[in-house]
């Protein structure tokens, strides 16, 4: 198991007022120092995290998408266990909800 209680692979749906996106989150700890890319296998696209901070379980990161429009995004998240919940901003756009799971190699789980 990861060292860092945010480390893994995330399986994420944020509601937006388009409809719901899913993305895979994948965060990496090396040496004390956490990245990440965000991949959407709809679009085809994976995206680099940058300004990613953690404070405990608590993460806030951006990114940049260009589809299904091009966008700014801002997340804000807590990491609860095996959960994510928490919020994902793009400019003047209301607040979208997003949440989700650790994704577990484990067919039975």
């Amino acid at each position: 198991m990861a060292t860092n209680p945010v480390e893994g692979t995330w399986n994420l749906i944020i509601a937006t007022p388009i409809g719901k996106q899913r993305v895979v989150l994948v965060l990496t700890a090396d040496r004390g120092a956490l990245s990440g890319v965000a991949r959407d296998e709809r679009h085809g696209l994976e995206t680099a995290l940058t300004a990613l901070t953690q404070e405990g379980e608590h993460l806030t990161w951006a990114q940049s998408v260009t589809k299904p429009m091009r966008l700014n995004l801002t997340f804000d998240v807590t990491v609860d266990g095996d959960r994510m919940t928490g919020k994902a901003t793009a400019g003047r756009l209301p607040s979208s909800t997003v949440t989700g799971h650790r994704a577990t190699t484990d067919p039975t789980v």
